[in-house]
């Protein structure tokens, strides 16, 4: 049987039906458009909030770090402060104790008696670190005549204790601001030897002073050795 021509009605319902096919297809590739949108979306707005995110991060460890090297610097900038400030009073407490050392022996010069003692001492004691045949002895002015006496002692002293004689002529060439003491000189002029009371006071500081600072302020844990 041979195929009939459609009529109009059939050829619209068959158009009709081919149009609601396109639309659908339509709906639906738009739908996938659309969902893919969406997940791009999705994905893109989770990747720039991640980027954010590690932007805000880095920028708030950044401002940490910084924080923290702040508090650092000024943790140890006082600390600095402190421990500068503590030895400035330890060096004022030593320098009032060598003062009032000082002043001590300033007071020894004022005892006629013991400070002939000790000028004899001290004089006997440059002799034998000599040990030349003559010596010039240096005081203060005001110390001449007790210095003479104390040299002669010192002469008698020495022979026994060397067996030889000594030569001495006393000067008052030293300063009055000086504590006291004498300063000897071989009569070669080649020897001199600081025996006043500033230098052995100056001398004793140097080599107590490690061990005055143990006493007074207890071991220094940067310090191992002490000289």
């Amino acid at each position: 049987m041979a195929n009939r021509a459609l009529n109009d009605d059939e050829v619209l319902s068959e158009m009709n039906k081919m149009v609601a096919f396109i639309k659908q297809e339509a709906l639906e590739k738009a739908r996938e458009i659309r969902v893919k949108a969406d997940e791009e979306f999705a994905i893109e707005k989770a990747k720039l909030v991640k980027q954010e995110q590690q932007a805000i991060d880095a920028q708030y460890e950044k401002k940490r770090k910084g924080a923290e090297v702040a508090q650092k610097i000024a943790q140890s900038t006082l600390t600095n402060k402190s421990r500068l400030k503590l030895l400035h009073r330890r060096e004022e407490h030593l320098q009032d104790l060598f003062l009032n050392a000082r002043n001590s022996l300033a007071s020894l010069s004022q005892q006629e008696g013991r400070y002939i003692q000790f000028l004899e001492g001290i004089i006997v004691q440059g002799f034998l670190q000599l040990m030349e045949p003559s010596a010039t002895v240096h005081v203060r002015k005001s110390d001449v005549d007790s210095v003479k006496q104390a040299s002669q002692n010192a002469a008698k002293t020495y022979k026994k204790l060397s067996g030889k004689d000594i030569e001495f002529d006393v000067e008052g060439t030293l300063s009055d601001d000086i504590t006291g003491g004498v300063t000897l000189v071989s009569g070669s002029n080649r020897i001199t030897i600081d025996n006043t009371l500033d230098e052995r006071l100056r001398l004793l500081e140097d080599r107590m002073l490690p061990e005055i600072r143990k006493d007074l302020f207890g071991p220094n844990a940067n310090r191992k050795f002490y000289t």
